[in-house]
């Protein structure tokens, strides 16, 4: 077990943040990637609450560090401060309910105008299980997220359908952006571009060719 490696050990901190209408099922998505849980009972979150869970990325320990904002409007206010130095975020609507779908470019203008333009954002359609109340099709998703140049991915916390997938990619992504910021330094420069053990990640200025649509929805 001498490979085994504590909470505070770990290369890069990444912080994200989940964002979307009240009762899309953000605080769900959190839990069940962090802690593998699901509530059905869940309280709408007030103000910010985060939860933390670490990942290994090629060979790197990536611990991520997820900001779940209260979507009621009278938190709005409070939480825009929260988006300050994130690098990644997920974007959620729920499939049975149009009007958070609706809500989705008012949320992506808002945390455009909170956060750094290279910023990882996954555009997640919630609530897969629930096919039978569907008001938003994968398409119309698809569609949004290509227009926008986000990553986009349907999930359900309830079965734990893609959520691993969804936070995975975000991460993986930001990771590679770093990665690529720190190579086109060049040689003897990548060493000092790459962030200390530890340090939370700045995209600014990272290339934005390591963003684009990708569908997994799987």
């Amino acid at each position: 077990m001498s490979a085994y490696r504590g909470e505070d050990e770990y290369d890069y901190l990444f912080k994200l943040v989940l964002i979307g209408d009240s009762g899309v099922g953000k605080s769900n998505l959190l839990s069940r990637f962090t802690r593998n849980e699901f509530n059905l009972e869940t309280k709408s979150t007030i103000g910010v609450e985060f939860a933390t869970r670490s990942l290994n990325v090629d060979g790197k320990v990536i611990k991520a560090q997820i900001w779940d904002t209260a979507g009621q409007e009278r938190y709005r206010a409070i939480t825009s401060a929260y988006y300050r130095g994130a690098v990644g975020a997920l974007l959620v609507y729920d499939v049975t309910r149009h009007a958070t779908f609706e809500s989705i470019e008012r949320w992506l203008k808002e945390l455009r105008d909170h956060t750094d333009p290279n910023i990882v954002v996954m555009l997640i359609g919630n609530k897969s299980d629930l096919r039978h109340l569907l008001a938003v099709s994968t398409e119309d998703g698809k569609a949004l997220a290509e227009k926008e140049s986000l990553y986009f991915m349907e999930t359900s916390a309830l079965e734990a359908t893609n959520v691993e997938n969804a936070f995975s990619e975000v991460i993986t992504q930001i990771y590679r952006i770093v990665s690529k910021k720190a190579v086109e330094a060049g040689d003897e420069g990548a060493s000092a571009s790459v962030p200390s053990k530890g340090a939370t990640i700045d995209v600014t200025d990272a290339s934005s060719g390591g963003k684009g649509f990708g569908c997994c929805s799987n």
